[in-house]
């Protein structure tokens, strides 16, 4: 797929559970390609959108053309989204009424990034953004101990060949610095056995090294627990989470969240089952696939 092309998902249904309202401002905290934020810039003609993302050339880019199409609607903000609260307030605002996030990793990021493609031979970098982190997965990959690259394979990736790739990975590298995507992508074909299939088998170890080396994990947490104090009553917060781990933090946030005993306000699950693409999204968007989104809308305490 060309980099360029990428399809935002579950489009329809992010806007049934934002439920746009007029003059309102809502919070698309990871801009990628702008589509989410138009089509809720679309739906309305007097909301507002904040756009953030932590990729300064998607802030220069994808931010730079929304403003002039949207002006005085659309405020791009380069940040990252774990610092939300602070974000928004940056942007003018202290409240806003609804607040997206799409966790999956974009095309445009896939082709942007160094090292996130296992079919692009690059330096095995992965960094979403050089200036807020500094461990590549190059660090990581040469200098961790077998059983801390096993654990974060397993961990991270669910990856079930993780002590075999991690065993193979010490040797190699005695050698021999492992420096690209090619060499790593290499390196684990050559251990892990796998029938056909779409997948390549390096795809869960890269998984497991984005997810470390951009600390994603630890900024959905994060996240979360921000946008609880910048969102009105009646808010509404809408994640799309892409795999097992993003998707077990949400509905675990969700549902501590969802206590009545509180001081200040609650969340109440707005999905009752998470939402998945439907089959004809999924035929005509594959990356679509492992979508799922939850939403919550927040309510006070009485």
């Amino acid at each position: 797929m060309d980099p360029k092309k990428h399809i935002s998902v579950l489009v329809d249904e992010v806007l049934h559970f934002l439920q746009i309202q007029p003059h309102e401002v809502y919070v698309d905290v990871t801009l990628g390609g702008g589509g989410h934020t138009r089509r809720i810039l679309n739906s309305n003609p007097s909301c507002k959108v904040i756009g953030i993302d932590w990729d300064k050339s998607v802030i220069e880019t994808t931010g730079s053309q929304l403003q002039d199409e949207y002006p005085e609607r659309f405020f791009p903000v380069w940040g990252n989204f774990s610092k939300v609260h602070e974000l928004v307030k940056k942007a003018g605002y202290n409240k806003v009424h609804g607040i997206l996030a799409d966790f999956g990793t974009s095309q445009i990021q896939i082709g942007n990034t160094p090292g996130l493609s296992i079919y692009k031979d690059d330096f095995l970098d992965m960094r979403m953004s050089s200036s807020h982190f500094r461990t590549t997965a190059y660090d990581i990959v040469n200098t961790f101990g077998e059983k801390e690259l096993a654990d974060i394979f397993y961990q991270y990736g669910e990856e079930r060949f993780s002590r075999k790739i991690a065993r193979k990975i010490v040797e190699e590298r005695k050698r021999k610095s492992i420096k690209t995507t090619k060499q790593l992508a290499d390196l684990i074909k050559s251990v892990v056995f796998q029938k056909a299939s779409k997948i390549h088998p390096a795809t869960r170890v890269f998984q497991a090294l984005r997810i470390v080396v951009n600390k994603e994990l630890d900024n959905i947490h994060s996240f979360l627990k921000n946008s609880l104090s910048i969102l009105e009553p009646e808010g509404r917060l809408v994640c799309i989470s892409f795999h097992s781990l993003e998707d077990r933090i949400v509905k675990q946030f969700f549902k501590a969240q969802n206590e009545k005993n509180c001081t200040d306000i609650f969340l109440v699950p707005l999905t009752k089952k998470v939402c998945v693409p439907s089959i004809e999204e999924q035929k005509l968007n594959r990356s679509s696939r492992s979508a799922k989104l939850r939403a919550a809308i927040v309510q006070k305490c009485i």
